[in-house]
């Protein structure tokens, strides 16, 4: 018999129960891909922001309901299969579930898959925190023949199991009410006990004994749950408590063969655990053939799988630029109105620059490509909801595999079209250092959302109605460039092949309008805070280098803009960029977005633009396409290169990533001018 477990350090309070009871902090947890996401906004809506644990990069998004008296405080911990933690994301799961001190836990299990789930419970449920859990995409599992018996899944776990569909927002209220009821009842958690062998038992209860004179060294843990993780091999706890001077039973005289003869035993009677309570409360009809398994033998296809994924984002980079393009004109109007406005009014010349080419021009840089933002992230949200975009991953592995590049690769290549930053963050789930160095350094030429406007407003100008396609090869492009670069790397510096790629394709789902809308909405607002400051003081740092020394003409040569510009420019005739394009790739280094602010203050205002970029005799549809290559491939922004340091661990590799990424922009925009030069010439 094991031990009993004491009650874990997060259920006393110095405070009454009334007072306690007023803010529940529930942690929504799971394996990835069943539904937690959706679930967080279904419950709370668009009361909600992200936040990052201490010491890590992973952002967690949190958000509030209020049910009567009650304050529910959600968090949404990123997919974990166990909390025997491998990668960064894993690794906060684990933290927060063991050192956050929630009142409740909910775990979403899919209910087309639910004894994969079950190992994940089976972890949790020793943990001795007030469990819940939401059964989700059960019309998934009725589809599909799976017939689950709630009550018996209940009852064997000893748990309660509410039936929810997240996407439709049905079952919510009834989860709440019962995540309230168990945080009510918390004093009588019992889940059940999982059978695991008489030595793996005796051994649990010895060290068990030993960690309950010494529980102040184990924080928020159980001394059982404390030994059962030592038990299964974790080395953090196992440091932490050696730091502390303590000769743990068995850890320590134990060899390396029969620690993994113990771990190996849980594991089984994990799975065992697993295995028998699906057995009993799920039942699968067989034989049926499922709408998905025709669809994914052709999405998944080895010879159309890639050209239809190319056709996918074709069509999206299209809309994109299209149905923005009547916001683009709108704003582009009022801030055009607003300038003529200012122009106007009797005031001395360089506040009415000021104000009218430095803060109203800064704003419009900020705005005005806002609609493009938020269309592309909304697409791309629609494809992730949809499961599209992990069936292009399984797609793509096969051709990033043959050029060195590990097919998980390609989910970091994915996040990066909206931001490098947090796609070099998400290599920390390679665990080969070479597959995460070439991704790192290959990441980059992916083209993030702050490259888009640059190419929205050469492309509109220069290529008019083929401005969708221009944008669709720049993708296209980068993503080549991407390759090309992996495969010099690998033949060259990694000589060892890439690891196997596995990974598990999600349902298919019908995308949610609402959970699309408010992906799209809070992604378009981080870009909004992290880019718009910069932006603007970008502007006004431009503006201000446009305008001195005092007298000088506005934007002119021998303002101190058009000086550090010609001081650079014949680096860059070859490529046939004038001064004005040299400084908007200089501050470009700080932020991609300032490129278009750079260039707006240089040439006028952000209204006048488009008209004057048409009009520079030194530009041609030639130049700006070389110019928008320079711009996809040259240096990412400062926050990136940070992140690339950060993460590499030296400068080495870093100022590798920042030589190549040079390099190759010059190679490419070089070639771009001077090929479409003869072609255009012929």
């Amino acid at each position: 018999m094991l031990l009993e477990p004491e009650q874990p350090v997060w259920f006393s309070s110095n405070h009454s129960n009334e007072e306690f009871m007023k803010d529940i902090r529930i942690l929504l947890t799971g394996n990835p891909n069943v539904g937690k996401t959706t679930l967080f906004n279904s419950i709370c809506g668009v009361h909600q922001h992200t936040g990052n644990y201490p010491g890590v990069t992973v952002e967690i998004k949190e958000g509030k309901r209020q049910i009567n008296e009650y304050s529910l405080i959600v968090s949404d911990l990123p997919g974990t299969y166990s909390l025997s933690a491998f990668t960064p994301d894993e690794q906060v799961a684990r933290d927060a579930l063991l050192t956050s001190h929630p009142d409740a836990v909910v775990q979403i299990i899919d209910a087309t898959n639910v004894e994969r789930n079950l190992f994940l419970t089976t972890q949790l449920m020793e943990i001795g925190i007030p469990m819940v859990i939401a059964l989700n995409m059960c019309d998934l599992a009725d589809e599909q023949g799976i017939t689950i018996d709630a009550e018996c899944l209940e009852k064997n776990l000893k748990i309660p199991v509410v039936r929810i569909l997240a996407r439709k927002g049905e079952g919510i209220d009834t989860l709440i009410d019962t995540i309230i009821r168990v945080t009510k009842e918390k004093s009588s958690v019992q889940s059940k006990e999982i059978e695991y062998p008489h030595s793996v038992t005796s051994h649990i209860n010895e060290i068990g004994s030993f960690l309950i004179s010494h529980s102040s060294s184990l924080g928020s843990l159980s001394p059982q749950y404390a030994a059962i993780r030592l038990m299964e091999g974790d080395e953090h706890l196992e440091k932490m408590l050696h730091d502390k001077g303590l000769a743990i039973p068995f850890i320590d005289k134990a060899d390396s063969a029969e620690r993994d003869g113990i771990a190996e035993d849980i594991l089984l009677a994990r799975y065992r655990t697993a295995e028998e309570i699906t057995t009993c409360s799920v039942k699968c009809t067989m034989g049926r053939v499922m709408p998905a398994d025709l669809i994914d033998q052709v999405l998944t296809h080895r010879i159309f799988g890639i050209p239809i994924f190319l056709s996918c984002m074709w069509f999206a980079f299209q809309l994109t630029f299209s149905a923005s393009n009547p916001f683009l004109v709108g704003i582009e109007y009022v801030f055009g109105y607003f300038t003529e406005l200012m122009n106007n009014i009797d005031m001395d010349p360089f506040i009415r620059s000021f104000l009218s080419d430095g803060v109203i021009g800064g704003v419009g840089s900020v705005l005005v490509f806002v609609p493009s933002i938020f269309v592309m992230f909304l697409l791309l949200s629609i494809l992730e909801d949809t499961g599209y975009l992990a069936r292009a991953a399984f797609v793509m592995d096969r051709l990033m595999h043959s050029v060195g590049l590990h097919g998980r690769s390609f989910i970091p290549f994915l996040i990066g079209f909206g931001c490098n930053v947090p796609a070099i963050m998400a290599t920390r789930t390679l665990q080969s250092k070479a597959d995460r160095i070439i991704t790192i350094i290959t990441i980059p030429f992916m083209s993030c959302a702050a490259r888009l406007p640059v190419y929205v407003l050469f492309a509109g100008v220069f290529f008019g109605a083929a401005a969708g396609n221009v944008i669709f090869f720049l993708y296209v492009l980068g993503i080549a460039v991407a390759i090309l670069s992996a495969l010099i790397f690998r033949r060259l510096v990694f000589k060892d092949e890439p690891s196997p790629f596995i990974m598990e394709l999600p349902p298919y789902r019908r995308p949610s309008g609402f959970a699309a809308a408010v992906h799209m909405w809070f992604k378009g607002r981080e870009y909004l805070k992290r880019a718009g400051l910069v932006i603007f003081g970008g502007v006004i740092a431009v503006w201000a280098l446009a305008t001195l020394p005092v007298g000088v003409e506005y934007g002119s040569a021998e303002s101190l803009a058009g000086i550090i510009g010609q001081a650079f420019q014949p680096i860059f005739a070859p490529l046939g960029f004038n001064w004005q394009l040299v400084v908007g790739l200089i501050f470009g280094f700080i932020a991609k977005e300032v490129v278009v602010g750079s260039l707006g203050t240089l040439y006028g205002g952000e209204e006048m633009l488009e008209s004057s970029l048409a009009a520079d005799p030194t530009l041609s549809p030639v130049i700006a396409l070389a110019y928008m290559v320079f711009v996809l491939l040259y240096l990412p922004c400062v926050a990136a290169l940070g992140v690339i340091r950060q993460e590499m661990g030296d400068w080495k590799w870093t100022g590798i990533a920042i030589g190549w990424g040079i390099l190759v922009a010059y190679v490419f925009a070089f070639i771009i001018l001077h090929v479409g030069s003869l072609v255009i010439g012929a």
